[in-house]
């Protein structure tokens, strides 16, 4: 059962309103520094937060990453950025004085009290495939019992949001699904390509699976030459994940990965993860979770198969390209509870809804060059559609918006 749901973290929004009210206030009287940048990201120290730190760092600008631990401090020390604890007074007063304020996934990777007139950078975690924002019916959800609380929730997320001043998007198609999501003006979501995504595309594709390899074996031990298929379905808003194999379920994944002498890698969403453990110890699957690493973008050169429902990564992986095998064993609920952007059968084909097929697909894909070229093709022709820029370079195409933004003066 996941940790987190939109209700729980709704609820704690709510106790939280006599904070932001003040902070509010607060950040009215601090003027804010044209030199001043700050950085969170909910992951840690990464995502596409990192890219855009390093253009802003080399510009000059006075920088600092707000961290939520004592690893994520050490993470950003040892990358050379200057860490401070958002949960406090100094976090509070770093988040004010910012004229930049950037964030990956909301206000609350910062100081969430103090981005109130800041020029707000949302850079998103992942092109959505699966509703989101105000599109998604579970983004409003409340604590039952209070009428009138869904639609309030609704317009307080609605004003948040409005506080974005700049949201990147991958290409012309995904820049309609943010509008819709963050309420958004066609203007604050320029089509920019997303930063987090460049170091999918920065160097030769051999060195940049040879890096991936190497950052997976610090994690998971040696590989060999072994394939890898990794394994990772979505958040499921608090709900059980339906993916969890039964004990004879693991029984035919391990005989399928000696089929192909290959190691599955295991990575439940961190908000929402499942009991992946199988039965018997083997060196065949391995765990490769959130708390063991916490950002997968750089690891996906490294894969040779990704095995996934409706995740994001999906549209990552097409940049490389990595065949995939669709794996929805609960398409009709999520499709009514959650909706997707388009129809799901058009970005997923073949799709499964038992282990034993996705068994099948994973034996013919690493056996069969030919079927695993046949899932590169499909994977290149979706990342035309969803990526306008495949150049690396769209971290600073994302600097050169915010500073044209903020009167082309870095």
């Amino acid at each position: 059962m996941g940790s987190f749901s939109f209700g729980s973290g709704n609820a704690a929004q709510l106790v939280r309103l006599p904070l932001h009210l003040l902070g509010s206030l607060a950040t009215r009287l601090i003027p804010r520094s044209p030199r001043r940048w700050v950085f969170g990201c909910a992951i840690g120290v990464g995502e596409g937060a990192l890219a855009l730190w390093r253009h802003a760092d080399a510009a000059g600008h006075r920088t600092v990453w707000l961290v939520a631990s004592d690893r994520e401090a050490a993470d950003a020390a040892a990358l050379g950025i200057r860490p401070v604890p958002k949960a406090t007074l100094r976090g509070f007063w770093e988040t004010a004085r910012a004229r930049v304020v950037v964030v990956t996934h909301g206000a609350g990777d910062v100081n969430r009290y103090a981005t109130a007139g800041a020029f707000l950078v949302q850079l998103w975690h992942g092109i959505p495939l699966k509703r989101i924002g105000l599109d998604s019916p579970v983004t409003a959800r409340a604590p039952r019992g209070i009428p009138g609380l869904g639609r309030f929730l609704t317009f307080a997320y609605r004003r948040t949001q409005s506080r974005i001043r700049l949201l990147p998007a991958a290409s012309h198609l995904v820049r309609g699904r943010l509008e819709s999501a963050f309420g958004l003006a066609d203007s604050r979501v320029p089509v920019t390509g997303e930063p987090r995504t460049d170091v999918l595309l920065v160097g030769e594709p051999a060195a940049r699976r040879e890096r991936a390899r190497a950052l997976i074996e610090d994690v998971v031990g040696d590989l060999g030459e072994r394939p890898v298929v990794l394994y990772a379905p979505t958040w499921r808003d608090g709900e059980a994940d339906s993916g969890v194999p039964t004990a004879g379920e693991w029984a035919g994944i391990l005989a399928a990965l000696e089929r192909a002498d290959a190691v599955l890698l295991i990575r439940s969403h961190p908000l929402g993860a499942g009991d992946y453990t199988p039965p018997g110890g083997t060196d065949r699957v391995r765990s490769l979770g959130a708390d063991l690493l916490a950002e997968a973008t750089p690891i996906l050169p490294g894969i040779d198969l990704l095995v996934t429902d409706y995740s994001s990564l999906v549209f990552d992986t097409a940049l490389i390209p990595v065949p995939v095998v669709f794996f929805a064993p609960d398409e009709a609920d999520y499709s009514r509870t959650r909706g997707f952007y388009g129809a799901y059968r058009d970005v997923a084909t073949d799709v499964a809804t038992q282990w034993e097929d996705v068994c099948a697909q994973i034996v013919t894909v690493l056996t069969d060059a030919a079927e695993a070229e046949r899932r590169r093709d499909r994977a290149r022709a979706l990342s035309a559609r969803v990526h306008a820029f495949r150049d690396g370079r769209s971290a600073e195409r994302v600097y050169g918006a915010i500073v044209a933004a903020n009167g082309g003066k870095p």
